[in-house]
This record gives C-alpha cells, structure tokens and sequence, in this order.
C-alpha cells in the first residue's frame, strides 16, 4: 500500500452548543481541495459538562497531543488570553481571541472575526450607509464586529448590551485606537435606533440555545440595513423580520466563512479560497 504522504493538520473548536457548527466541514472541504489531510474536532463544553474553569486544562491539552491550533468561540474569546503567550495586533486591540496557533512551543492568540466581518460586509453590503451604526452585543464577537465597523468608516457607533458596564468597557477600549467621539453606549436604545442607517447584531440571541429576538420588531423600519453573525440557524427571527419589513440584510453566513479562511491560513499556511469556502459552505446541510 502507497503511504499517503500528505502535510496532515489537527485543529479543533471549544465553545458552548457547537454541536451543529459548520466549521469542521468547511476546513475539511477547503484542506481537501488543497491536498492536505485535516482533522477537526469540536471540544463541546456542554457535552463535556464543563465549565470555563476547565478551559486551562482543555488548552494544555490540545498542545500536548499535536493539535496545530484552536479556534475559539463563545464564551472563551476572553477568558483564553491570560493562558497565551503572544497575541496579533487585532487580538490585542479587540480584547478578544477566535484563533489559537501552537508553534515553537508558544501560544499565538489572533482575532479573525473582524476580518471575516468586514470582507462579508464589503461583499453584502458594499454601499450600505455609516454614518450612524448602532451594535447589540460588546461581548467577545461584539467587539469584533465593532472594531470592523470602525475600521469600515462607520462615523458613529452606538453599543447597547443589557450589560451595561460591559458596553462601556468596550466603547472605552474602542475609544484609545479609534478617538473620542465616533463610539458611544447606547442608554436609549429606541431613540439610538430611530436615528440609525444600520443595526448589527452580535450576541447569542437567535441561535439555537438562545432562540428570540434581540430587540423589539418594531424598532426595526425599511430603510434600516440589519446584519447578522449568528449562522446557526442562517435565517434568525432578526433577519425574518427585517427582512419582511422591507430592510436590505446581511446574514451571518460569510462572517463564520471568511473568518474560517482567515483562520485556516493561520493552522496551515497556506492560502484559503474564500469563494470557494462560501459554496463549501452553501453545500453543508443544516439551515
């Protein structure tokens, strides 16, 4: 029998309720279409019956038993980076981590979701308006999505998160890349919203475990843009509703895509087809 001489790649997901996630498939596909064997595993902190505080040991090992990285997802973007090393400018600047690279006997911690978020963006919504831009959520995604909503020229951004000083965490964190003046806390969401072109979403609400709306349908109105990340399930009640309603929408299907080539990059080294993830992705069954 011919040995199978082909680079090999470990990688693996830990996060809460990834049963269904599209990311062992896309990095499979992509790897396949590359001549690279790729094995990923999702490590399912509800399936596991752990907690956060296992997360130390989780890390410890994948690095012990040969993975070439992790990705990682809610709720550990935050609590992973006191266990790295070293983190990319983007990691450091958003205060979150989607992505662990093990090398050299070292921890990389980067931050790909804003990347993913912003060549989504650029593709669904090239000509969206930003001069006022109001964003749920300023957790780990959240500050992600923010820190590309900036990046993307957005003149004003308001962030509401029923976590009050959380938002206010995140808008101070923005404030020391960015200046004072283009990012606020949203205290008064339906008059925020009122005045707003566009409304991102970026918490768990909608998925799966966390089915609903995130805010009120009638705060939505059509001439109002409405972007998504959650992709699991790819058409939420937000998206259902804004969509009805007239607004123009982005889902969170080429955030989760672009942010995946971003990343498979990182564990391999070699370059992602990102159109070419985007019909892997449209292949795999779920909705």
């Amino acid at each position: 029998m011919k040995a199978d001489n082909s680079p090999q790649c470990l990688i693996g997901l830990i996060g809460k309720g990834i049963l269904r996630s599209k990311s062992p498939a896309m990095h499979q596909q992509e790897a396949d279409a590359l001549g690279i064997r790729c094995l990923y595993q999702l490590i399912d902190l509800n399936v596991l019956k752990l907690g956060l505080d296992a997360l130390p040991r989780l890390i410890d090992s994948a690095e012990l038993v040969g993975f070439a990285g992790l990705n990682i997802t809610h709720p550990c973007k935050q609590a992973v980076i006191p266990l790295l090393h070293e983190l990319s400018e983007d990691a450091r600047a958003i205060g979150a981590v989607n992505t662990v690279r093990f090398a050299q006997g070292k921890r990389f911690g980067f931050n790909t979701d804003a990347q993913g978020f912003a060549a989504s963006f650029q593709r669904g919504l090239p000509d969206a308006p930003r001069t006022q831009v109001v964003q749920l959520g300023a957790g780990g995604a959240g500050a992600a999505t923010a820190y590309a909503l900036l990046k993307l020229g957005v003149e004003r951004l308001f962030i509401f998160d029923v976590d009050a000083p959380r938002a206010t965490a995140l808008a101070r964190n923005l404030e020391r890349i960015f200046g004072a003046g283009r990012i606020q806390v949203a205290r008064d969401l339906p008059a925020a919203i009122s005045h707003a072109d566009g409304l991102v979403h970026a918490t768990p609400m909608g998925t799966r475990e966390h089915p609903g709306m995130p805010l009120a349908a009638d705060l939505l109105r059509p001439s109002l843009w409405v972007a998504e990340i959650v992709y699991f399930p790819l058409e939420t009640e937000l998206l259902q509703t804004a969509r009805a309603l007239g607004c123009r929408t982005l889902d969170g299907g080429g955030m989760a895509v672009f942010q995946a080539a971003a990343a498979f990059e990182i564990f391999t080294g070699r370059q992602a087809d990102g159109e070419r993830m985007l019909k892997h992705f449209d292949s795999i069954p779920g909705d």
